[in-house]
């Protein structure tokens, strides 16, 4: 073990709601590309617990309160069973993303529940989280997070895509790093899945029987939020104003809907693909082979899938390394990215208490 070794366990919760993924990381402090995943696992989610955070949008304040303590209790036990399963002993701190349960940032709002002060007394150790509340102060989107993570450790390609819930890219331009959600992904194809009887598409062969709707699609392409200049974002608020009501009102099967939405979202990560890019793929969606086939139908560009381990955990990953920043005081946050007045140190700290 050398000296400058760090060890992390992180821990992030996408909107499509696959569960809470938890990494334990060695980073180098003194060469931050020098780092491994030590151990991961994805803890599904409880029905109970899927729709409670899926209607929190809807709560009261007081409500919302409740939600942060008892999901930050909801982590602290998943943690230390985390702890015990791979035992764990050398722990310098835990960095954890939450859930995103509202993101307005035109109003100047985001809240992940999951409360640092609850995890640490859980777990008895030092947490940094709340990643994205301080930018959304200095007027920045609070969004996406994950590309200080890309420029640091991840260089090597042209681009970083993610598939999750949304799709989000970041890319090296002009001298600094820029990255926006490009359209929803996973947080829509899900729910059409789920009408039929799965979890998700698998590889996307649902869609790629499916019946593609021109119309529609055309509908989709015209949205005004594909015209605006990044930096942007978007949020389940979104996808229910401007999506769901445009697929729930052409009255087709979830079949259909599935390959005219999988196809769409082909058409929205080409179009801001330049030719030959050289492109990480990470994020559920990486696993959906009529979306990737689809992509590089649209544009011919070199997708490049990781293993397993490394698309299914690239965002806990990142927390863990944002975490690290803000322990050393170091930038995470990037004005460039996010549209906030400054660069900065994100995150709050909380210890255990007796």
């Amino acid at each position: 073990m050398n000296k400058s070794d760090v060890f992390i366990i992180g821990l992030m919760s996408g909107t499509s709601l696959d569960g809470i993924d938890l990494v334990y990381v060695r980073f180098d402090k003194e060469s931050y590309q020098d780092f491994s995943i030590l151990h991961s696992k994805t803890v599904s989610y409880s029905e109970e617990w899927k729709t409670t955070l899926q209607d929190a949008i809807h709560s009261s304040s007081d409500d919302l309160r409740g939600l942060d303590i008892n999901y930050g209790k909801l982590l602290g036990e998943e943690i230390c069973a985390f702890i015990d399963e791979f035992q764990i002993e050398n722990i310098d701190f835990i960095a954890s993303h939450g859930h995103t349960v509202l993101h307005q940032p035109e109003n100047g709002i985001t809240l992940q529940v999951g409360d640092g002060q609850t995890i640490a007394n859980a777990t008895r150790q030092k947490v940094i989280c709340d990643f994205r509340t301080q930018d959304v102060n200095l007027g920045g989107q609070g969004a996406p997070l994950v590309p200080i993570g890309d420029e640091l450790l991840f260089s090597d390609y042209d681009y970083c895509l993610n598939l999750g819930g949304f799709s989000n890219i970041s890319f090296h331009e002009g001298g600094k790093r820029i990255a926006y959600d490009i359209c929803p992904v996973n947080i829509v194809l899900n729910k059409y899945a789920k009408e039929l009887g799965f979890e998700y598409d698998d590889k996307g062969m649902i869609a790629a029987k499916g019946t593609y709707l021109m119309q529609l699609e055309s509908d989709l392409r015209a949205l005004e939020y594909y015209e605006q200049q990044p930096p942007k974002s978007l949020g389940l608020e979104w996808v229910q104003k401007e999506i769901f009501p445009r697929l729930e009102s052409s009255k087709r099967k979830p079949e259909d809907l599935l390959r005219t939405f999988t196809d769409h979202v082909a058409w929205a990560i080409a179009k801001v693909l330049p030719k030959n890019a050289k492109v990480l793929v990470t994020g559920g969606g990486a696993f959906n082979e009529y979306l990737i086939n689809k992509v590089q139908q649209e544009k011919e560009v070199a997708l490049i899938v990781p293993g397993h381990q490394l698309i299914n955990f690239k965002e806990a990953l990142i927390f863990a390394f944002l975490g690290l920043l803000k322990s050393e005081g170091k930038i995470n946050c990037l004005s460039s990215v996010t549209g906030a007045s400054k660069d900065h140190s994100s995150g709050e700290v909380f210890y255990p208490k007796k």
